[in-house]
C-alpha cells in the first residue's frame, strides 16, 4: 500500500507538471464536441476527459485525473481477480505491484489515451465472467455484457477478447449450459446495445472510422525483421526486461494448465493474453505495431503471473525452479518499480536530456511555447484565426489557447466529421506548420495567399526536436465537408 501511495503521488506530480501530449490535446479536443463517435477512436476516451475536466476544469490534472482513477481501478480488479482465485494475499501484491513495476503503466497510466478507458472495462468485464465461473450464477453475464461494450466503446482492439470469451464458453464441459442460458444472450446483446452509438455514428458516416482502422496496408511487400524486432523492443520498454519474459512464461503454463484441465478461468486469462500478442506479432511481420496496441494484455498477464505461480508452486513442490520463483519475480518487480521511480523523478525534477531527440516526452513538450510565439505573430499581423496541416498542431493550438482563438485544419477533414465548423471571421489567417512540412502540397489550388512571418523552435532541455513557421494567410476559404476521396477529406491512421 506504501508503494502504491507514493507512485500514485508521484504520477499525480507528473499529470500536474508535465505539458499534455498532442495526442492527450487532441483527446481534450474530443471532450470539448458533442459527437456520437469519432474517426480515430469510438467516444469512450472523451467521456473520461470530460469526466476529469468537469471535476478539476481544463487544466493537465483535470483531463488526467481519469488516468490516475483508472490506474487504482486497475489494480483493485486485478487483486480481487487474483484474490478469488489463489485466495493468498502474497499473489495479489505481486500483481498490483507488477503493474507499478511496468513502466506503461507505472509512468505512463497518468498519459490519456484510448487504452486509459479500454483497461478497467475489459478487467471488469474479466472480473464478472470470473464471478460467474465460481458462483455458477448466469446473471453474471449481464455485467459482462455492459462492461465488454464499454469496452468496445473505448478501443476496436477490444474485439480481440472476443476469442478468450469463446474459450471460455465452448472448451469446458459447460459449453451447452451456458450456450442454452439466456444471460449469455442477453449479454451479448448488452454489449451491442452499449456499442450502438459507435455502429450508429459509423452506419451513417459510410462506416469512415471502420475502414480507417482496417485499411492498414502492409508496409512491406514480404516481411520485415525490422518491424518484428521493434515490436518485440517495445514490449520489452513497456513490460520491463525483466518482467517480459516472466508474463509469458506464465501465461503459457496458465494456458496449458487451463486447457488439459479444462479450467475456465485459466483458459479465460490465458487466451486474453495469448491471442492478441500472436495477432500483433503476425501484423509486425509486415507493419508496423504501435506501442500502444498491446496494453489492453499485459494487466491480464499479471495476473496470469500470479495465479500460475500459486498453482505451481502447489503442484511442483519438489521443483526447485517452482520455489525460486518467487524470488526471481520479486527482484524483477523491485527493479521495475526503482526504474519507474528514477523515470518520474528525472522528468519531474531533473534538467538534462539523456536520451536527446529520442525523447518521448521531450519530444512533445514545450509545445506552449511554439503557441505563444503564434499567438504573438496572429495579433502582430492582425490575423483572426489559425490554419494548420497536422491534427496536433491543430489540438495544441485549442489547448494552450483554451480555444480562445479559432483553428481549422485545412487538410485531413475526416477527422472533424460531425464536428461543428469554426468561424472564422476576418480575412486574414495564420498558417502554422513545420518549417520542412510534408503536407505543404495540401495549399496547391486552394487559390490562398501565404507570406513568410517567423519561426518558432520546439526546443526541451537545450535540445530542438523541429522548428515551426508561420506564414500570413489571405485569400483562402476553407472546404469543410470535402466529399470521401478529396484529397482533403483523407485521413491516416497514426
Amino acid at each position: 500500500m506504501a508503494v502504491v501511495a507514493g507512485l500514485t503521488v508521484l504520477r499525480g506530480i507528473f499529470a500536474v507538471s508535465i505539458e499534455l501530449r498532442v495526442d492527450e490535446a487532441y483527446y481534450w479536443t474530443w471532450s470539448k464536441e458533442n459527437a456520437v463517435s469519432f474517426l480515430d477512436h469510438p467516444p469512450l476516451i472523451a467521456w473520461f476527459v470530460r469526466f476529469g475536466t468537469a471535476l478539476f476544469g481544463d487544466s493537465n490534472f483535470g483531463v488526467r485525473f481519469p488516468g490516475l482513477l483508472a490506474m487504482l481501478v486497475m489494480q483493485a480488479v486485478l487483486a480481487d481477480i487474483v484474490w478469488r482465485v489463489v485466495c493468498d494475499w502474497r499473489y495479489v501484491v505481486a500483481a498490483v505491484l507488477m503493474t507499478e513495476a511496468a513502466p506503461h503503466y507505472g509512468l505512463m497510466m497518468a498519459k490519456i489515451a484510448p487504452d486509459t478507458a479500454l483497461i478497467p472495462c475489459e478487467l471488469l468485464m474479466i472480473w464478472s465472467l470470473v464471478r460467474l465461473a465460481q458462483s455458477g450464477e448466469q446473471r453474471w453475464w449481464i455485467p459482462a455484457g455492459l462492461f465488454g461494450g464499454l469496452a468496445l466503446s473505448a478501443k476496436y482492439t477490444a474485439v480481440l477478447l472476443v476469442p478468450a470469451i469463446l474459450a471460455f464458453v465452448l472448451v469446458p464441459a459447460w459449453r451447452k449450459r451456458q450456450l442454452a442460458s439466456p444471460y449469455f444472450w442477453i449479454g451479448a446483446a448488452l454489449a451491442l446495445l452499449v456499442f450502438s452509438p459507435v455502429l450508429y455514428w459509423n452506419a451513417t458516416h459510410d462506416w469512415a472510422s471502420f475502414k480507417f482502422q482496417l485499411d492498414r496496408p502492409p508496409q512491406v511487400s514480404t516481411w520485415s525483421a525490422r518491424f518484428v524486432a521493434d515490436f518485440i523492443g517495445q514490449q520489452f520498454a513497456l513490460v520491463g526486461v525483466l518482467l517480459l519474459p516472466i508474463v509469458l512464461v506464465g501465461a503459457s503454463m496458465l494456458a496449458v494448465r487451463g486447457y488439459r484441465s479444462r479450467d475456465p478461468v485459466s483458459i479465460l486469462l490465458s487466451t486474453a493474453v495469448i491471442f492478441p500478442l500472436l495477432f500483433f506479432l503476425y501484423r509486425s511481420f509486415s507493419a508496423r505495431v504501435g506501442d500502444s496496441w498491446p496494453l489492453l494484455v499485459w494487466p491480464i498477464g499479471f495476473a496470469c503471473v500470479a495465479i500460475n505461480l500459486k498453482q505451481w508452486r502447489q503442484q511442483a513442490p519438489q521443483s526447485r525452479m517452482a520455489q525460486d520463483s518467487p524470488a526471481f519475480l520479486a527482484f524483477a518487480t523491485a527493479s521495475g518499480i526503482a526504474f519507474v521511480a528514477a523515470a518520474h523523478a528525472y522528468y519531474i525534477f531533473g534538467s538534462g536530456n539523456y536520451l536527446g531527440r529520442n525523447d518521448p516526452i521531450g519530444k512533445e513538450a514545450r509545445f506552449g511555447d511554439v503557441v505563444a510565439a503564434a499567438e504573438n505573430k496572429r495579433n502582430e499581423i492582425g490575423a483572426r484565426w489559425f490554419v494548420t496541416s497536422d491534427y496536433r498542431m491543430y489540438s495544441m493550438l485549442r489547448w494552450h489557447l483554451r480555444d480562445a482563438v479559432p483553428v481549422v485544419q485545412i487538410n485531413e477533414r475526416a477527422r472533424y466529421i460531425g464536428l461543428p465548423n469554426p468561424a472564422l471571421d476576418g480575412a486574414v489567417g495564420l498558417y502554422v506548420a513545420p518549417k520542412d512540412n510534408p503536407r505543404a502540397g495540401v495549399w496547391n489550388g486552394a487559390a490562398a495567399t501565404l507570406q513568410a512571418a517567423g519561426q518558432a523552435d520546439l526546443a526541451w532541455r537545450g535540445i530542438v526536436y523541429d522548428v515551426y513557421a508561420f506564414q500570413k494567410v489571405t485569400g483562402w476559404k476553407p472546404v469543410f465537408s470535402p466529399a470521401p476521396g478529396d484529397p482533403l477529406y483523407a485521413a491516416r491512421p497514426n
